[in-house]
């Protein structure tokens, strides 16, 4: 097993890795502080490490941030803990509340919605997206140099890992997965989530399975919106 890595926007790597029927993707920020976001489970740990070290060496990073607290997003984070001295859990407030504190080896910086981090000459902005896919303490990051939208399981492709970052469609791959197996928790206020996230006019969407895409990232967010309203379950 081996990540592949590609770097799908200015600074900002995709470590992607293949499993039977799937694929999981990490986001490795490159800045003075440099961020990765998911960490992936624990058993792919050994496989990311090696592709960071391909981009940077590990001591290197500073902080581990993840969408929500599921093992594919932050499986592995205490075994990055050991391997970089410096770096430390970056999650929403919720999440450093009822989980990160007690599970994570090392204190968790929690977000409010809002909160900017800066990284040196970048920043990323949290955006609370509380059940939007799942999970009470969600949330996504966006880096607005290169407006990219770290959208974590939003357009879950089961394929499309072969391709780095895309402008073809992951809308309907992704709807496709989601009829098959439903992820999302339709809570009530998941369109105006949707349209706050539209609003940052991503032009990459950093997906954690399947392609990367590039083009008006608010204009399928609105459409994913309305898929979702046509056909909630």
């Amino acid at each position: 097993m081996e990540t592949r890595v590609d770097e799908v926007a200015d600074g900002i790597y995709r470590l992607n890795t293949r499993v039977p029927g799937f694929n999981f993707n990490q986001y490795l920020i490159v800045d003075d502080e440099p961020l990765l976001f998911h960490t992936g489970p624990r058993g792919l740990f050994e496989s990311v490490r090696a592709a960071i070290a391909r981009v940077i060496p590990l001591e290197r990073l500073r902080w581990l941030g993840f969408s929500h607290v599921e093992a594919d997003e932050c499986g592995a984070l205490n075994r990055f803990l050991a391997v970089a001295p410096q770096a430390s859990p970056l999650c929403s407030k919720v999440a450093a509340m009822v989980s990160i504190t007690d599970l994570a080896d090392r204190p968790p910086r929690g977000l409010a919605d809002g909160e900017q981090v800066s990284l040196g000459r970048r920043n990323v902005t949290w955006l609370d997206a509380p059940h939007v896919p799942h999970g009470w303490e969600c949330g996504y990051l966006f880096e607005r140099e290169t407006r990219t939208l770290l959208c974590g399981d939003l357009f879950t492709q089961a394929d499309g890992c072969d391709v780095p970052v895309t402008e073809g469609d992951i809308l309907g791959p992704s709807e496709a997965f989601r009829l098959q197996m439903d992820y999302f928790a339709h809570a009530r206020q998941q369109g105006a989530i949707l349209e706050r996230l539209a609003g940052t006019q991503p032009t990459t969407l950093a997906c954690m399975h399947g392609s990367a895409w590039r083009g008006d990232g608010g204009a399928l967010i609105r459409a994913l919106a309305a898929s979702l309203e046509r056909q909630p379950q």
